[in-house]
């Protein structure tokens, strides 16, 4: 018989175990370790006794359901739904119920945190064939985006960084308030983007899978950062490159493209680097990433559902 409740910090080893996975048998190679799911039951804006959810079976997790909710640039709410279902227990409901759980609380949540605003819900429709398209689909959720997952492989030879106009350094401590400006003045213009706090940046900052020593920021002779590649790590041989961006005055510098590949040059001891773009970004980001090597390993998509009004 399946219980509900929801995750706690004594339930991260199992719900490590059941994250990873679903990274080898759904195809997303999303794997977490134990520290790093336990820290996003302290992210700020989160409410474990409301916003998740941890499916039963005995002593087995069966399904975990994650909810976080932020508001767009271009004024809509949008309510994240993620999680998953043991691949033995599918084809029994069980996803759906952890989908009329979720829904209804994310509308709570973002009556919250964006009063008034249009609600849209939106859940990773994984790799193509993916088991959850079918369900997400009979309860009206569209793919409305396509995400490209880029790698690229860390070899002997030296990685050469053009000059630019703009002085690339590691951001610290000093730098996290200007990046977070940067971010959210680069992605204004971006699809479906949501604008950072000071705390949502604090936990991002923060992470202990977060790499700021391999990171680069651009910054120009006023110390304003004009450009930032931020990377981080959660698998010993893989470098994931989190956040890039530019602010719309200095784009067309190359300046992300040179802190992109001064990154890449810190990434000594990783078997690659890896990233994931829009496929339909406005900056062209896709073609910045082949021409500083990375290749195409896999797409993945997005799907949304606009909430009722009234």
């Amino acid at each position: 018989m399946t219980t509900w409740s929801h995750l706690r910090p004594d339930d991260v080893p199992a719900w490590a175990e059941l994250t990873n996975l679903l990274a080898r048998v759904d195809g997303t190679e999303e794997f977490y370790e134990e520290d790093d799911l336990a820290e996003e039951l302290t992210e700020h804006g989160f409410t474990p006794e409301r916003d998740s959810w941890a499916l039963w079976e005995g002593d087995q997790l069966v399904g975990y359901g994650q909810l976080r909710c932020h508001g767009t640039h271009d004024g809509q709410a949008k309510a994240y739904l993620g999680g998953g279902i043991h691949p033995d227990f599918r084809r029994r409901g069980l996803g759906t119920e952890l989908m009329d759980r979720m829904e209804p609380r994310g509308l709570e949540l973002a009556a919250q945190r964006v009063p008034g605003a249009p609600v849209i819900w939106t859940v990773s429709g994984g790799v193509e064939g993916a088991s959850v398209r079918p369900m997400l689909e009979q309860r009206g959720y569209a793919i409305v985006r396509y995400w490209n997952e880029m790698k690229r492989d860390i070899t002997v030879e030296p990685v050469e960084v053009p000059e630019v106009d703009a002085v690339l350094v590691s951001p610290t401590e000093e730098h996290r308030e200007a990046t977070r400006l940067a971010h959210n003045e680069a992605f204004k213009d971006h699809w479906g983007a949501g604008v950072q706090s000071p705390e949502d940046w604090a936990d991002t900052w923060g992470a202990r899978s977060n790499r700021l020593g391999l990171s680069t920021v651009a910054l120009d002779r006023q110390g304003r950062v004009l450009a930032y590649v931020l990377a981080g790590t959660w698998v010993p041989e893989e470098l994931y490159v989190t956040r890039v961006g530019t602010v719309p005055d200095a784009r067309g510098r190359g300046l992300a493209h040179a802190a992109l590949l001064r990154t890449v040059g810190l990434a000594d001891g990783f078997a690659y680097v890896a990233l994931d773009v829009d496929s339909a970004s406005p900056t062209g980001a896709t073609r910045l990433y082949e021409r500083a090597g990375f290749s195409l390993s896999k797409v993945t998509c997005q799907y949304h559902r606009q909430a009722p009004t009234g």
